[in-house]
């Protein structure tokens, strides 16, 4: 978990040269392709986790209430 505590220091100018250098590496034509990749799989894994959502629900509802 200490590993993840530089996270909690960055702030605005380390955020954008960030953007800038993925700028730089991967061009302004890929960078929509990329995003819309996550996107798909960003629906996608809300997709499923409605789906298991959904499966425990319907095993709620019919096993038999236990009193």
């Amino acid at each position: 978990m200490n590993h993840l505590l530089f996270l909690q220091s960055l702030g605005a100018p380390e955020i954008i040269i960030i953007l800038v250098i993925i700028l730089l590496l991967f061009g302004g034509k890929k960078i929509p392709e990329l995003m819309k990749g996550v996107g798909k799989g960003i629906k996608s894994f809300k997709e499923g986790v409605k789906g298991i959502e959904n499966d425990i629900d319907l095993n709620d509802t019919d096993s038999p209430a236990k009193k």
